[in-house]
């Protein structure tokens, strides 16, 4: 069961709206396949929160392997893992278990039960009016500050890109220290972006001024 939720949870309970980028993700504590989890327990480091519609269904599981097979390189960019449905923690434990058996991947990052749904809808996951239990494929990347930096919503029927997250991932931790910005489709390795600066506004006669490349170091 979902214990003390969530900072500003009345009221967010009386205008709810969904997270944007530079919100403080709300904390919460709630049992998990591998133990209570706090939030805090993850202040110091990047963390991907990501949501799905319900155990034992056929593309929620598809994407938990692709994440499960990628967790090394989340690991080594420096990112946790943490899932959450609104099944219940046993539901999570057979579905862990099943997905073992049948495809001998065994899934390293804890899964939070929300049956009570506080936490589905402190972070927009699901909407007060909403009509059954099923949450989006919601996915928040969250900073060691606790602040969300980037999120994406899909709907039940459209798995996500594990690959993609991943992605996604590194170029938050590429474009942290404000020296660069990711061009479209950057892969870890390629060229980067200069950011624009006042400084080049005023004094550089390139006529590429606006969109110029770092190569990687």
């Amino acid at each position: 069961m979902t214990e003390q939720l969530i900072s500003g949870a009345d009221s967010a309970r009386s205008a709810p709206r969904p997270l944007r980028i530079g919100d403080a993700a709300p904390v919460f504590s709630a049992r998990s396949t591998q133990g209570q989890i706090r939030l805090s327990d993850y202040r110091g480091r990047w963390l991907l929160f990501f949501s799905h519609p319900a155990d034992f269904t056929p593309v929620c599981t598809s994407e938990f392997i692709a994440l499960a097979r990628l967790a090394p390189q989340f690991e080594a960019a420096g990112f946790a893992l943490l899932g959450l449905s609104v099944d219940s923690l046993f539901s999570h434990m057979g579905w862990l278990r099943a997905i073992r058996g049948a495809f001998n991947v065994e899934v390293p990052f804890p899964v939070v039960e929300d049956t009570s749904l506080v936490i589905s809808r402190a972070y927009g996951m699901l909407d007060e009016t909403a009509q059954d239990s099923s949450t989006v494929r919601a996915s928040f990347f969250i900073d060691p500050d606790g602040i969300v930096r980037a999120l994406s919503w899909y709907p039940m029927s459209v798995g996500r890109s594990a690959q993609e997250m991943l992605r996604l991932a590194i170029a938050l931790k590429r474009v942290e220290k404000g020296d660069a910005v990711t061009p479209e489709g950057w892969q870890p390795g390629d060229p980067v972006l200069r950011p624009l600066s006042d400084e080049t506004l005023l004094s550089d006669d390139d006529p590429a001024w606006f969109c110029r490349t770092i190569e990687p170091r």
